[in-house]
């Protein structure tokens, strides 16, 4: 099995990206309150900011700030993996290849890349907005109820002004 290595920043502002196993599911945004709570039970447990959001049905992307003393962004992430899951009914589907207590309902490793300046932060806040609009949930990404979009655009007052037939999307753990 490789040795995965993670940069660990106390800190830091990392972007992430976390997938369902199953990508033809739709449990995050089905199960949207029981994210919610998994979410944040995690943030008050091993306090971080998150900077900007956006669930879709199968996957997630966001921008966590972890507080100056902790870097341990994978601690949380399996601490909300885990607690998501257990919230979930338990299903009869036992694929080979699992590992014991594992139900199957996330991929195991995540995408996390740490945010190297105010232009990166802007890049990757934008992906993370347009993302709903690239999958073809909505035509406009203030449409989408699971994202920090309006927020974000209340707060900075930077709306996402590139057109949809210019968009160039990055592609950040989407496979």
């Amino acid at each position: 099995m490789p040795n995965y290595r993670r940069l660990i920043v106390p800190g830091g502002e990392f972007f992430f990206t976390v997938n369902l196993l199953d990508r033809r599911q739709s449990l995050l945004t089905d199960n949207i309150d029981k994210l919610r709570a998994a979410y944040g039970y995690v943030q008050k447990q091993h306090p971080f900011e998150t900077i900007a959001i956006c669930i879709l049905p199968d996957h997630l992307h966001c921008i966590w700030r972890m507080s100056p003393g902790d870097g341990d962004y994978p601690l949380r992430w399996r601490l909300l993996k885990s607690r998501f899951t257990k919230s979930l009914p338990r299903s009869g589907d036992a694929r080979a290849g699992r590992r014991k207590g594992e139900r199957g309902v996330w991929q195991r490793r995540f995408w996390e890349h740490l945010i190297r300046d105010g232009d990166d932060l802007d890049r990757h806040v934008d992906y993370i907005h347009w993302n709903p609009v690239k999958h073809g949930l909505v035509n406009d990404p203030a449409d989408w109820p699971y994202s920090t979009y309006k927020e974000w655009k209340k707060e900075t007052g930077r709306p996402i002004d590139i057109p949809r037939e210019d968009w160039k999307p990055l592609h950040l753990g989407e496979h």
